[in-house]
This record gives C-alpha cells, structure tokens and sequence, in this order.
C-alpha cells in the first residue's frame, strides 16, 4: 500500500542509532536525516563530529550545532574554510528546515560580498567558544585552527566544562598562558596538544600545563612559539613520564631542554625535531635513553654530526622510520651505524644530505631487510651500485621514490625490479640516467605495480609505457615532461590499466587524441586528468574523455591550443561529478559561466 511505512514500526531506536554509527560519510547521514522526524531526530542524536569554517557567524553556528547534536565528542574549527550563514540563522523558516540539521559538516560556499546586508563574516570569538563549552559537555576533542579572535578567556571556558577533554588542537591560535593553565588545571585526561604558531604563550603557560595535566599528556607538537624555550622542556621532562610524541621546530630551543625530555621521557617513541641550535649531545642523550623510540625526524641540522646517528644506531635498536632532511654533516659512518643497530628500519627518507653516499646506502640494503620505504631526494653521491644492494636485500620493499639523483640510472632500476617484485609504488623525478631499459624491467618484474610517476625523465619513451601496460595495471600515472611518449604508450595504458583513476600527461607534445580515445575506451574509472601544454590534444580528444569517463572530477587542460570554449563546454556538460576545471579564461563562454562558475579555476587570467 503506498504511503506505509514497514521501517520504523518494526526497527527499535537502538538499532536505528546503531545503523548510524556505521555510516562513515557525512552525505549518507545527511540523507538518512531527511527520511523522516524520527530519523531526523535519531540522526542528531549519533552524530558525534562537527566541522565548521569559523568565518560567516561562526558563534551563532555553534549555538544552532549545540542545540542540535547533543552528543557531540569532536568539534573542528578551521578559520581557512570559508563560509556564509545568515545572522538570523536560529529562526526557522519551514516547519522543520531539515537540510541545516548538516550545516556545519563542510558547509562551505562562496562568501557574500559585503554589499550584502543579510550576512556578517567574522572570526570564531570567545563567546562561540564559551558557546563550546556549554553545548558540547561531553567534548573529548576540540581543533581551533587559526582562529586568532579565540583568547585564554574562551579557552578557561571549555577548560572548566569539557573535563573530559583528551585532544586540543590550538594552530595558529593567540591564547596566552591563563587559558592553557586552565587547561591543565581542569582536563586531566588531556593526551593530545599542538601548539603550533601559538606566539602569545610563553614558559609559564606550559610549565603550568604540565604541573596540572602531564601525567596524561601523550603527544606534544610545538612550532614557531617564540618565547617557549628550554624552561618548558624542563618541565615536560619532569611532569609527562608518559610522553610518546614530540615535535618541536624552534631555534629557541637547546641541548638543555631536549636533554631534559630524553631523560625524562622514556616511553618516547616518536620524536621529530627542526631546532637549529640543539648538537650532537642531546642526540646522544636520546639514544641512552629514549630505547622505545620507533620514528626519528631531523630537520634542517647543521650543528651535529655522524656522532648523533652513531648513538641513535646503538641505542634505539626498535627504530623503524628515519628522517634525514638537510643534515649536511652526516656520511656515510652515521648511516652505516643506524644500519647496523637498527635492523628493523622499515621506512627510510634521506633528502639533501650531500655528504651521503653510496656506501652508505649499500649498508642500508645489507642490514635492513624490512626496509618497506625508500625515498632518496637530491643525494648526487648515490649511485646505482647502492640501489643495488637495495634490490639484493629489500625484497619487501613497496615505494621508492627518487628525486634529482643525477648518478642513478637504468642498472639501479632493473635490479630494483627484479630483486623487489612487491613494489606498488615507483616516483622518479629528473633522473635523467633512467630511462626505457630500468621501466621496462619494473613492467616485467612487478606485477603489483600500482603507482607510477616518471616525470621529467627524457629519456623514458612508448618502448617502456608498453611494458608496463602488459604488465601492471595502474591506479596512478604520471609522465609529465616525458617528451618521447606518444599515442603508441599510452593506447598501452588504456588497455592494461582498466582500474586508472590518475592521469597526468602535462607537456607531451606526442600526445593527440588516439591515445584519448583509448582511454576513454579502456578507463572509465578515471577522476583525475592532466592535460596541460599537449598541443596536440583537440576538442574531440576532449570529448572522449569527457563522455566515456562518468566519474571525472578534475580536468587541467591550460595551454592546450587546439581545446577551445566547445570543449570545455562539452567537459562541463558531460561530467556530472566534475568539481574542478583549470583552464584560460578566455576559453570560458558566458554560457558555461552561468553553468558552472564555481568549478572553473583559471591560469594567468590577464593574459
């Protein structure tokens, strides 16, 4: 009988709400909202998660949020997100207006101008966050990202009334040290804190937190916090025993302060430093007795040396990820020690680390057999023997990535392929000794291939794109700069890769609209495509793409001289998912403005 409902009379609220919990997207929930009261009212009753772009009235959103999802755990504030909601937002205009149950889940539009009376932009104030406190008792996670109206007054407010408070996020926020002592007075199950770009604390708002809150804090991240120095690393070492997360990028920070967490810390597993004047000695002290550490970042070092890595290797023998970025006094020794004591390395980064060489990644390839990671940025001494050993001794390696290593060529590759036949993901960028030889051994060798960038690397042609289409069937693909590939690679592609949902093409000048037709034919699963500077793709290339592959999101096509307004207009019209376009604006016809304006992005505009 039309009109009856055999759902709800038969389905208790219970198992409704345990429905709902299993919805992951915030678009199934909201459809789910708009079924009818009851589910309406269920739907608000398990949403746990909000998100709201703190421009556009954010204190009345709050107020509305709070008032409607009573059972909120997590709140994320992100004044970078834009968005517009009219001042009279709490007046109701329907009966019911379900549609703004979601408002502030990514309710994101274009801002209105400020001729326009009905809307007010401003920032997230204390009254929105005191708004917080009163609405979301049961908060258990608060996010304020760059949300610089937001002072310690709003903050001590959400202190006193979300006691159960175990992750805070203040990026970018002005508090000062009354609102974080608060916090540590008041949260004492308080586990997470970043305080990223925070320049109004200072030791005392720190120092106080840790009195109050330390012996929960887990995770700590603190960055271009100017008057925060060794005096609150003192105190965290003495009052957070159960620290296992620091991140610190400061130059005001020393030997003194990170000496005192390593001693004081010894569940530390995860430790990522960017602090200019901390030496070999406070990494020696991390490798006495940090011995759980799992994960080691260095940044930007330029006053320690092998002597460093040679405790870390002796000491921290459960390291499994390692960072070394800029550490221009490292060699092959300090490497070659963390090989040897840390036999468990699964993930390895080395990038511009000039004085690291060959040897020392030789070593690498020897000793860690677990290695599952590998990404090797701008490292001129490495060269093909070390990937070599690599290829010998990893074989369960799964990504490499290789960026400007100019030593590096085909040899290193095809022993990569043939010792690692578990890879999935290959990046290579301006390595101009790679080149058909080293690819077409990874399309024969590894089959689980899934991820393949080859860009600016001149020398690759249609010879290896062949091989990896018999091969490999591909996810992701980026040749960008590979000026030898044409139609012939990439009809390949479209016939081994049915399950391609990346393309990037950008600057084949060999590439026409065969090889689109062919993949519109071969990969209809496609969402993302780069065309930029291929002056031999046309209209009708285009259209290939555009009709043949439903699920298009993006499409880049600047500076492609035979595209015009009727192809972009065909892509707009085609693509019922498309959300963004980047294309010359003068290719843009007003119909297709009217049509779509908020999906076009445009390139040199003036031009």
């Amino acid at each position: 009988m039309r009109g009856y409902d055999r759902i709800n009379p038969m389905l208790p609220d219970e198992l409704i709400l345990e429905i709902f919990n299993h919805l992951d997207s915030k678009s199934s929930r909201d459809a789910c909202s708009i079924v009818c009261k009851r589910w309406l009212s269920l739907e608000r009753l398990s949403r746990e998660t909000i998100r709201i772009g703190a421009s556009g009235s954010p204190d009345a959103l709050v107020k509305l949020m709070a008032r409607r999802f009573v059972n909120v755990r997590n709140v994320f504030i992100d004044e970078r997100l834009s968005m517009s909601v009219p001042v009279e937002i709490g007046r109701r205009r329907h009966a019911d207006q379900s549609a703004l149950s979601s408002l502030g889940l990514h309710f994101l539009t274009e801002k209105s101008g400020p001729e326009d009376g009905e809307t007010e932009s401003y920032c997230l104030s204390d009254a929105g966050l005191c708004a917080v406190g009163d609405g979301f008792t049961k908060l258990e996670k608060l996010s304020l990202i760059w949300c610089s109206n937001v002072t310690s007054f709003g903050l001590s407010s959400v202190a006193e009334k979300c006691r159960s408070l175990k992750s805070l996020d203040l990026q970018g926020c002005y508090v000062g040290d009354q609102g974080l002592a608060a916090v540590g007075e008041c949260c004492k199950q308080l586990e997470d804190l970043n305080l990223r770009f925070c320049e109004g604390l200072t030791d005392r708002g720190l120092v106080e937190l840790a009195l109050g809150c330390g012996k929960a804090l887990k995770l700590l991240g603190v960055a271009a916090c100017a008057k925060i120095t060794d005096v609150s690393l003192e105190s965290v070492g003495c009052y957070c025993s159960s620290l296992e997360t620091l991140s610190l990028d400061s130059e005001f920070i020393h030997n003194k302060g990170v000496l005192a967490v390593a001693k004081g810390c010894p569940l530390l597993k995860i430790l990522k430093l960017q602090c200019i004047n901390v030496t070999d000695d406070a990494l020696h002290a991390v490798g006495i007795f940090c011995l759980s550490l799992e994960l080691l970042s260095l940044y930007s070092f330029q006053r320690f040396t092998d002597k460093s890595l040679c405790a870390i290797g002796k000491g921290c023998k459960k390291l499994k990820n390692l960072t070394l970025s800029d550490c221009y006094f490292l060699s092959d020794k300090g490497l070659e020690a963390v090989a040897l004591g840390c036999s468990e390395l699964t993930h390895l980064e080395v990038n511009g680390c000039h004085n690291i060489g060959t040897f020392g990644l030789e070593s690498i390839g020897r000793s860690c057999k677990h290695l599952s990671e590998l990404a090797l940025l701008y490292c001129q001494k490495i060269g093909n023997f070390a990937l070599s050993e690599v290829g010998k001794g990893c074989k369960y390696l799964q990504a490499l990535q290789l960026v400007d290593c100019s030593s590096i060529g085909d040899d290193a590759i095809c022993s990569i392929a043939r010792g690692c036949r578990n890879l999935k993901k290959l990046h290579i960028r301006r390595c101009y000794e790679v080149g058909n030889k080293g690819i077409i051994a990874v399309g024969e060798n590894c089959k689980f291939l899934t991820d393949l960038s080859l860009r600016f690397c001149d020398r690759v042609g249609d010879e290896a794109l062949v091989a990896i289409g018999q091969g490999c069937s591909l996810h992701r693909l980026n040749v960008s700069g590979c000026h030898q590939i044409g139609d012939a690679g990439m009809i390949a592609i479209a016939r081994g890769s049915p399950r391609l949902k990346f393309l990037d093409v950008s600057v084949l000048q060999y590439l026409g609209d065969i090889a689109m037709a062919a993949l519109g034919e071969g990969c209809p699963l496609l969402r993302d495509v780069v065309l930029s500077h291929c002056r031999r793709i046309s209209d009708v290339g285009l259209a290939n793409i555009a009709k043949k592959c439903a699920l298009l999101e993006t499409c880049h096509m600047v500076y492609c001289p035979n595209i015009t307004s009727a192809g972009v207009a065909t892509v707009i019209t085609s693509c019922a998912n498309i959300k963004k376009v980047l294309v010359e604006k003068w290719k843009v016809s007003q119909r297709t403005k009217r049509r779509a304006g908020s999906v076009i992005s445009y390139l040199c505009v003036d031009l």
